[in-house]
């Protein structure tokens, strides 16, 4: 309906404005004053409790917001921990590791250097064995040669020549030999 309508309804029921009719305009002049009356009572029943669960709702979000940049704080605070950590746990790896090859080289330098002390030895003791069988061989050679040299002169002279005499005189000849060589 229009207000011309509302005009003309009103005309014709007797005319003048009855605020009492809620079929006319007396309906928004109605549900204005219940809005009124009511509204004390919707602020502090229905809006008190939406008003108070924003304010709680904001509260939570501001915690959760300073929390959660707390938690970003600590992360980065641990985070430059770990790597500090990190970087000593290398830094103490690289020195265990010098350390072994420190240790690994010395080891190594006392295995090479007792290696060549045993080798020098064995060596030293090869060759006073040698020294030692050497003038064993020359000394069993020239008890031969002894030997050989009487038995040839007894046959060139007929004879036997076989005495402690004749044997010192064919070895101090044999021992004269060996020296002038």
């Amino acid at each position: 309906m229009t207000l011309g309508n509302f005009a003309f309804f009103a005309l014709a029921e007797g005319g003048g404005f009855n605020p009492l009719n809620v079929a006319g305009a007396g309906q928004f002049l109605w549900t204005f004053v219940i809005f009124v009356v009511a509204l004390p009572f919707m602020w502090r029943v229905v809006f008190g409790k939406i008003t108070e669960a924003l304010v709680d709702r904001d509260a939570k979000s501001a915690e959760a917001v300073l929390a959660a940049e707390r938690a970003s704080e600590e992360a980065e605070k641990s985070r430059a921990a770990v790597e500090v950590a990190l970087g000593e746990a290398q830094a103490e790896a690289a020195k265990l590791l010098g350390e072994a090859r420190e240790r690994a080289e010395t080891r190594e330098r006392d295995i090479v250097d007792k290696a060549k002390r045993e080798a020098e030895a064995m060596i030293a003791s090869a060759r006073s064995t040698i020294h030692a069988e050497q003038e064993k061989a020359l000394s069993a050679i020239r008890s031969e040669v002894v030997e050989l040299s009487l038995q040839a002169a007894g046959r060139v002279l007929g004879r036997n020549v076989d005495s402690d005499d004749d044997r010192r005189l064919v070895s101090e000849l044999v021992a004269g030999e060996g020296a002038a060589k």
